[in-house]
């Protein structure tokens, strides 16, 4: 991995979308203020500046945070643990559950299967899904054979359109799961945001780093 300068300013890179809107209130309570673009929707800016000189945030797709911060161009980040655990970064360092994003990690099926379907005697399924490898982790864990195909989107198509019979996605309330004719049958793991740190910029420059990590912590503490 790439040394970080200890000298370059903060990045802060947050996640595009639903949580985006759950962070946005953590930001105003650790003192965090961005230029007024990064709250109009219409802008196609991603990189925005903030009332800290030293401090930048960056505005990219969920799965991304996380690459970022693994690679040094982010020093911190916030990151569902579903992406954590799909990729499984050792530059990564996460200390602080932020309580925000909160849903769970799921495999469902049709309705129509679940009466004569036991997940008990599986032993080779197919799963359309974005996590591959946190699901051939659960399902080996088991001794059940995954065949993953990646899929980035519209997950809930592939048991109709016959590509598969499950899918392992993240649900929240579970309303596209029943518009979509599916089930939850099994849940993987429960999900919830964290904050991100890089090591080596947190090895280089503990004190400041440190020092929002601990606001950050006294944000969630205080909501």
């Amino acid at each position: 991995m790439p040394s970080i300068p200890a000298n370059e300013p903060l990045v802060l890179a947050l996640p595009k979308g639903r949580i985006l809107l759950e962070v946005r209130p953590l930001l105003d309570r650790v003192g965090i203020v961005p230029e007024p673009a990064f709250d109009d929707e219409n802008s196609r800016q991603l990189r925005f500046a903030t009332n800290h000189p030293h401090i930048s945030i960056i505005r990219v797709r969920s799965f991304d945070v996380a690459t970022f911060v693994a690679f040094g161009a982010a020093h911190l980040g916030v990151a569902g643990n579903d992406v954590l655990m799909e990729f499984d970064y050792p530059e990564i360092y996460a200390p602080l559950d932020l309580g925000i994003g909160a849903c769970r990690l799921s495999v469902a099926e049709p309705k129509e299967m679940v009466e004569g379907d036991d997940p008990a005697r599986w032993s080779h399924i197919r799963v359309a899904t974005k996590y591959p490898e946190i699901t051939r982790r659960h399902f080996a864990a088991r001794g059940v054979q995954a065949e993953c195909i990646k899929l980035n989107g519209a997950m809930e198509l592939a048991p109709t359109l016959g590509l598969c019979r499950r899918i392992v996605d993240l649900v929240s309330s579970g309303s596209t799961l029943r518009a979509n004719g599916l089930v939850e049958i099994e849940r993987i793991a429960d999900i919830t945001s964290r904050l991100v740190v890089n090591r080596a910029a947190y090895k280089t420059r503990p004190e400041e780093i440190g020092g929002w990590i601990d606001r950050f912590r006294e944000a969630v503490d205080a909501a």
